[in-house]
């Protein structure tokens, strides 16, 4: 495989923290990334020098161009992946999208629809399901190892907007979406808790909040996570309408029962999404911020705590962890594991029948869910995903 990997060449769209990322991920798995774009050359050159990036392309047209590219990774802003990745699909190259596949359910759809007739392998960065021990906590589910599920709780809580002089374009609507908080990261819960559970979210009840309501904005680009080393910079004063916070509970398909918590103003969390599901006869919980360990509860024997290590796990978790058992996997271990799955497609020059990675579908399923946040939240009362007849039923 690694010599099929290293005939790949791929092209990035975004410089920012995401783009590095996928870049890193890609190299660690032998894949050739060749060239990136910006969204100016100046600022894609600035940030190649500073980063080893590749080459600059001028202009995703001038990269879509080059016969040599098989494969295109997006991880611009929002409001570019719909636009994007129709183009890169449109010049017949494999596609990789960050979340969310669009900004409205109507562009989600639309690029399922385009991905599905072109035959191309598309996937969506959903990347939190490859962790190790969440592969192990969907495979115990599976084989009935906690009874029937009954109740799923947690959420996913960080800091990095808690002040008023924090500031990102995804605090602006046009770029971001309707939703905020809840499309950044709690899309990411939703989708970690459907992969365990096997069964789909089917309505919501969402209470959101915006805490913050104006910021002071620098009046340069500020990259995510990256307002802390600003320091002493001009300012605007900018209001804010997005979530900063929501509390949402959650049916799902099998009669399993949730309730989350989403935000991006809890002081002293980092990057912590957590979950907890209590079966008919155990309990399985997890936190991203300790991904090495996973507490299993009892009612009459003593409770565990599993450590990640590939010859304790089922197959399909074994399948995915990359070291030892002791020698700690982290967030950047999540795309190498999920490109690895993307990829063998790619080399096989096209998508499997059921791929084990998520695909535009299931990115328009986040989106759709979303939707339903969004519907709840203006209504203040119970909110119906809606997908036609046949989807994630």
């Amino acid at each position: 495989m690694s010599a099929a990997l290293a005939s790949i060449n791929v092209g990035i769209i975004g410089t920012g923290f995401m783009g590095v990322t996928h870049t890193e991920a890609l190299r660690r798995l032998g894949v050739n990334v060749v060239g990136i774009v910006g969204s100016t050359p100046q600022r894609a050159l600035a940030k190649a020098e500073a980063a080893n990036l590749p080459r600059v392309y001028d202009s995703v047209d001038a990269l879509l161009a080059d016969p040599a590219i098989h494969a295109v990774h997006i991880t611009s802003p929002n409001d570019m992946h719909h636009v994007q990745a129709a183009a890169v699909i449109t010049a017949g190259k494999h596609v990789i999208c960050e979340k969310p596949l669009g900004t409205t359910a109507t562009e989600s759809a639309d690029l399922l629809a385009r991905a599905q007739h072109a035959g191309v392998v598309h996937a969506v960065c959903f990347n939190q399901r490859y962790y190790p021990l969440v592969h192990q906590a969907q495979a115990m589910v599976a084989n009935a190892e906690l009874g029937t599920p009954r109740l799923v709780s947690g959420g996913y809580l960080q800091d990095w907007l808690l002040l008023e002089t924090d500031w990102n374009w995804r605090l602006v609507a046009e770029r971001a979406g309707a939703l905020r908080a809840v499309a950044d990261i709690g899309s990411h819960w939703f989708d970690n808790v459907e992969f365990i559970l096997g069964s789909p979210i089917t309505d919501v009840f969402a209470d959101l909040h915006t805490f913050i309501t104006s910021r002071q904005r620098p009046t340069g680009d500020v990259e995510t996570f990256a307002a802390h080393s600003l320091g002493e910079v001009e300012r605007v004063t900018e209001p804010v309408v997005s979530d900063d916070a929501a509390g949402i509970l959650v049916r799902f398909a099998n009669g399993a029962r949730g309730t989350c918590t989403i935000s991006q103003v809890s002081a002293g969390r980092k990057n912590a999404m957590s979950w907890e599901i209590n079966g008919s006869q155990s309990s399985l919980a997890w936190n991203q911020e300790n991904p090495e360990d996973l507490w299993i509860g009892h009612r009459g024997r003593p409770n565990e705590l599993r450590k990640r290590d590939p010859g304790l796990m089922h197959s399909t978790a074994a399948a995915i962890t990359g070291y030892p058992a002791g020698h700690v996997e982290g967030y950047p271990d999540t795309f190498r594991a999920l490109f690895a799955t993307i990829y063998a497609d790619i080399v096989a020059g096209g998508p499997s029948p059921v791929p084990t990675y998520p695909t535009f579908a299931d990115g328009h399923d986040a989106v759709l869910v979303c939707e339903a946040v969004a519907r709840s939240a203006a209504s203040g009362t119970w909110a119906t995903v809606q997908r036609e007849a046949g989807e994630r039923s």
